[in-house]
């Protein structure tokens, strides 16, 4: 129609971001190296041998033998997309876990964090949730524009963890996915480079030393800072 409005948010001087190349992510709780089977499939073994209700809702896994995961962390590090890094615990000086950027669409300026598997030992510390703003924030300081987490909906630990990082939640796509059988519906969340700023801001207080007691324990709780960002809370939840 005559005069009508194709978008409000015009791209400005935006240029089209490089693609992840796999450099080291490190800061002051979580290192994180782009993943190596040789490197570090018998160390991440170690770490998953006997959780198998963490391979839950992955579409692989779990593995019963440290050959397997070896030889399925060689063929999944072969490409690009998804690309993978290993999460090593400063503190504890142990690989942890996994997680990956993927779906990457430089064109577009939209990036997805997925393919998350933490070990019971690196779940619910400091270097977890560190590792997870180590990749938005070489996302959006790239230029992405849009940064995606998508989750089996049934996944409820993911759907927290997504709105405690302070991604909006966008919907839930019926019947997305067959996964080991089954039906998936799926729970999307994202976060733009417009929230970003905030969100840093509120991921670099809640990181600080300062806001932990000498039990380690949290004076401030990270979904409450990224609360005032978030545009949508999950309805689920």
């Amino acid at each position: 129609m005559p005069g009508q409005k194709v978008s409000d948010t015009p791209l400005g001087n935006w240029q089209t971001p490089p693609a992840p190349s796999g450099d080291v992510l490190e800061g002051r709780y979580a290192r994180l190296e782009k993943l190596s089977a040789d490197r570090h499939a018998a160390l991440l073994y170690r770490r998953f041998e006997g959780h198998d209700a963490v391979w839950d809702y992955l579409p692989y896994g779990p593995f019963h033998s440290a050959a397997a995961y070896h030889r399925w962390m060689r063929d999944i590090t072969q490409g690009d997309d998804p690309l993978f890094y290993a999460i090593k615990d400063i503190e504890t000086d142990r690989f942890g876990g996994v997680a990956s950027f993927l779906r990457i669409t430089p064109s577009m300026g939209v990036i997805e964090l997925g393919h998350i598997n933490l070990s019971p030992a690196l779940q619910k510390t400091r270097a977890a949730t560190e590792s997870f703003f180590l990749m938005m924030k070489w996302a959006f300081d790239h230029g992405y524009r849009r940064f995606e987490w998508k989750c089996d909906a049934k996944n409820i630990g993911s759907r927290h963890a997504a709105q405690r990082l302070g991604l909006s939640f966008e919907g839930v796509f019926r019947q997305h996915l067959i996964v080991k059988g089954r039906n998936r519906d799926t729970a999307w969340f994202a976060a733009t480079d417009q929230e970003w700023p905030a969100l840093e801001e509120a991921f670099t207080f809640w990181l600080s030393p300062g806001n932990f007691g000498a039990d380690g324990r949290q004076k401030e709780r990270l979904v409450d800072l990224t609360g005032l960002v978030r545009v949508s809370s999950d309805p689920a939840l």
